[in-house]
């Protein structure tokens, strides 16, 4: 039986647009945005800020000399937040719904200064941050690691005491559905960009008659 349901971020709880992100860092002069942005999985400074081996202000740093020009906090930010599109109420709903059954944790590759957005009343029309809809936010800038390194599994079903045999793991990412997978994770892949209410509800109410 499901007892605890994990959700991914961006792509899951809030759908991304990798081409609108490469646009935005372009638009503040990083001329090969392109080829340095990962819809899963980030290199070079982008990895170094999502896995905390470098701060928030250190990655503005190296983004105003690789765009030959000072960029400010708030450029930067802007810039981060062009990955996502309009937060979709229903998901959101949903999620909250779903709290009143399962404990519910969200588990993201990320940074300070995504979460400086998604931990804030300005988060969605509801004014309500991520953090409310959710036990417990597990972000890979705090911990050290970046799915789907294992450690960074380890890290949350230690601090959690969650039993991945007993937790649906929902990501649209599927190097980080294989490994969950391999964890013992139940897992749930969704394409970005989908309504996955539906065929969650669906395995969750299989679930109970198991």
């Amino acid at each position: 039986m499901i007892k605890s349901i994990v959700f991914d971020f961006g792509g899951v709880i809030v759908d991304i647009n990798r081409e609108k992100a490469v646009e935005a860092f372009r638009r503040i002069g990083l001329a090969d945005a392109d080829t340095r942005l990962d819809k899963y999985h980030q290199t070079g400074i982008f990895q170094e800020l999502e896995e905390g081996t470098l701060s928030a202000e250190g990655f503005r740093q190296e983004l105003s000399a690789l765009c030959h020009r000072e960029v400010s906090t708030e450029e930067t930010r802007q810039a981060w937040l062009g990955f996502f599109e309009e937060v979709d109420l229903r998901k959101l709903d949903c999620i909250e719904e779903l709290r009143r059954s399962h404990r519910v944790f969200v588990l993201s590759n990320t940074n300070p200064f995504v979460m400086s957005w998604a931990c804030s009343p300005g988060f969605s029309p509801r004014h309500k941050p991520l953090n409310d809809y959710c036990e417990k936010l597990y972000l890979s800038y705090q911990i050290g690691y970046t799915k789907p390194a294992p450690e960074i599994f380890a890290y949350m079903t230690a601090d959690s005491g969650m039993l991945p045999a007993e937790t649906l793991f929902v990501d649209d990412g599927a190097a980080n559905v294989g490994i969950a997978r391999e964890l013992g994770f139940m897992t749930f892949q969704p394409a970005n960009g989908t309504d996955w209410r539906g065929k969650l509800e669906m395995m969750l109410k299989t679930s109970r008659t198991e």
